[in-house]
Formats: structure tokens, C-alpha cells, sequence
């Protein structure tokens, strides 16, 4: 696990109030308490990382701790689900605009026919504004993103069909 992604979890959970979280993928497992701020992480590789707190400690213990859900863990939220197609993924880490300025119509609404090399959206990215082209022909199934969000790098905008 990378320690920005370990950073980023942390990060998400101290914003959203959880005290307990536990993951656990093929190569790691993690398990993070609030409160003692002790984070527990198995992995099969030793992983050295920065605490994001002086309270906090990362070991690896030789066998990982099993997981038992509890009342105070949150369920994941749901997500709405994406029409099939092609998804256009944000190049760079900004603010999506659907069109060139607030009184211009939009570059592409949903059901619109768009070729390959044409202009989707508009991502701002430090006062550079970035033209965002498809790099495929078909249809707009779904705009996944509202206009003037910011949107991060890999996020998906378009679902083109």
C-alpha cells in the first residue's frame, strides 16, 4: 500500500467521524481504530511509512488481526450505477466546465453524437484551461460530473457509447 493512499484513508475517516475501519486485499490488511490512534497493517513485505500523527503507530504483526464488524462501523455508501460505454477519464487534477464560459451552450449534452479528437469539456487546472477531447466516436450515455466540481485525476466525466 502506498503511504499516500494509507494518508488519504486517514484523512477520509477523520473528516467522516469513523472510529473503526478494516480492509483487507490478496497482498495486505489494514485495520485502523480511532480513539488510541493505533493503525494495524499485515502486508507481506515490511512497508515503512509516516505516522500522521505523533500518537499513531504501523507495524507488522506475524499473523493479522480477523475483523469483526461492529455497530459503530459505517456501511460503504452506494453507488449510482454507470451506463455501459467507454468512460472519459479527467487527465489532470481541476475544475470541470461543460462549456467555454457561463453563457456558452454546453460542448456535449447526453445523446449527443461525438467523433473522436472532439472537445468534451473544459478542465481548469491552475488558471490554464484545458480542453478535454474524446478518444473515441459514439454517443454521450451519462455526464458523470456537474459543471464547476473539481475533479480529481482518473476521476470519470463522460460515459460515451
Amino acid at each position: 500500500m502506498d503511504p499516500k493512499d494509507l494518508k488519504r484513508i486517514l484523512d477520509a475517516l477523520k473528516d467522516a467521524d469513523v472510529n473503526e475501519f478494516n480492509l483487507e486485499t490478496a497482498d495486505y490488511k489494514v485495520n485502523i481504530k480511532r480513539g488510541a490512534e493505533i493503525v494495524h497493517m499485515a502486508a507481506p513485505a515490511p512497508i515503512v511509512m509516516t505516522a500522521p500523527t505523533p500518537m499513531a503507530t504501523v507495524h507488522n504483526p506475524p499473523t493479522p488481526p480477523i475483523a469483526t464488524p461492529t455497530a459503530e462501523t459505517t456501511p460503504a455508501p452506494t453507488e449510482k450505477p454507470v451506463a455501459a460505454g467507454k468512460q472519459v477519464k479527467a487527465p489532470i487534477v481541476g475544475t470541470f466546465y461543460r462549456s467555454s464560459s457561463p453563457e456558452a451552450a454546453a460542448f456535449v449534452q447526453v445523446g449527443d453524437k461525438v467523433e473522436s479528437g472532439q472537445v468534451l469539456c473544459i478542465i481548469e487546472a491552475m488558471k490554464l484551461m484545458n480542453e478535454i477531447e474524446s478518444d473515441t466516436a459514439g454517443i454521450v450515455r451519462e455526464i458523470l460530473v456537474q459543471n464547476a466540481q473539481p475533479v480529481e485525476y482518473g476521476q470519470a466525466l463522460f460515459v460515451i457509447e
